[in-house]
């Protein structure tokens, strides 16, 4: 090779690398440091299915990391997730309005608050075998329903038994923590379920139970609260309003992604969560999908009203000691504006 084309090579040869490490460069420049990300623990209220999905959706797009955050997913304590968050070992939990009830009064109160839905209505209600009369709240009577005995659960059950003209002394409970609710209905060791219609209720069309259903918000609109909602640490929200404001602008655009697109939403759960049944989630998903934004514009709005109303009812019932007051444990304050 001539003198004149090894110079001009090695020219070449130099712009290139200087060009590569240019691009390299800006390339590493655009990307998160991840030393500098804020640490966020998010808590689980049980193991993960479709209300969590745009936790996950977020997480695996990246939207936490360009929001500067770094977020560990757990599963809760036995004490629960309410529990972790108070104490400051997680940011963020999720809950629900009438199981939070009891401790944001009292002595033992926890400086916890519902900061977003992640569905807009309660999707929740009584499944039964088909065709055997609980079709409707007053043909609960004679049968068994299974009852993890909670002073809320059961006033609840008896308002929609006695608003259907039944008397709710005569329902059978029995203490029962239903895990698989196929099962229990199948084997009749129980007649009637309280369940989430998105997950239990998917699930016994998926494996052809023939079931009758009825939905309590149907019932009774004060039954129409928040379940499941996102909660995070008063403290936590007090001294880094700003960093819960970016959680939650990303945590929406992951649940905005699972309404716009289930499957691939789906898709990217039981990635995340291999032990998950497939069928089960892309069903479920497709049926939550149309829940997260419904209704509203926004991701994880709560309506003041609707909350309110709900623990009104508690109050009106002697179901909180002290009373809850009105606004008590929820604020829209940190979500996009």
């Amino acid at each position: 090779m001539k003198k004149g084309q090894i110079i001009a090579l090695s020219a070449a040869m130099a712009l290139s690398l200087t060009a590569c490490k240019t691009a390299s460069d800006k390339a590493s420049t655009n990307r998160p440091d991840t030393a500098a990300l804020k640490k966020i623990t998010f808590v689980l209220d049980w193991t993960p299915n479709t209300n969590h999905t745009g936790l996950y959706v977020a997480q695996e797009k990246g939207y936490f990391e360009k929001a500067g955050l770094e977020v560990e997913i757990v599963q809760p304590p036995e004490g629960g997730a309410e529990v972790l968050v108070a104490s400051g070992k997680a940011q963020f939990g999720v809950s629900f309005q009438d199981t939070m009830a009891p401790a944001l009064v009292g002595d033992d109160a926890l400086p916890i608050q519902a900061v977003a839905a992640i569905l807009q209505h309660n999707t929740s209600g009584i499944v039964s075998r088909k065709g055997e009369g609980m079709d409707t709240p007053k043909g609960l009577e004679s049968k068994k329903y299974a009852t993890w005995e909670s002073p809320i659960e059961l006033a609840t059950l008896q308002n929609v038994v006695e608003g259907d003209g039944g008397d709710f002394s005569k329902v059978e409970l029995i203490p029962n923590t239903v895990t698989d609710e196929v099962s229990a209905l199948k084997t009749k060791s129980v007649d009637a379920i309280w369940i989430f219609y998105g997950w239990a209720g998917i699930k016994t069309e998926l494996e052809q139970l023939e079931t009758d259903y009825f939905a309590f918000s149907d019932l009774n609109p004060v039954f129409d609260y928040y379940t499941p909602v996102v909660i995070a640490s008063e403290q936590f929200l007090k001294e880094e309003p700003d960093t819960a404001k970016a959680f939650l602008t990303a945590l929406g655009k992951g649940y905005e992604d699972a309404a716009a697109d289930p499957e691939n939403a789906a898709d990217i759960l039981c990635q995340a969560v291999p032990e998950l049944d497939t069928e089960l989630v892309s069903a479920s998903q497709k049926y939550l999908s149309a829940q997260y934004l419904a209704d509203t514009r926004q991701w994880g709005y709560i309506d003041p009203a609707r909350w309110n109303g709900f623990y009104s009812w508690l109050n009106e019932n002697d179901l909180s000691d002290p009373e809850l007051p009105e606004n008590i444990g929820f604020s829209n304050d940190y979500l996009p504006q």
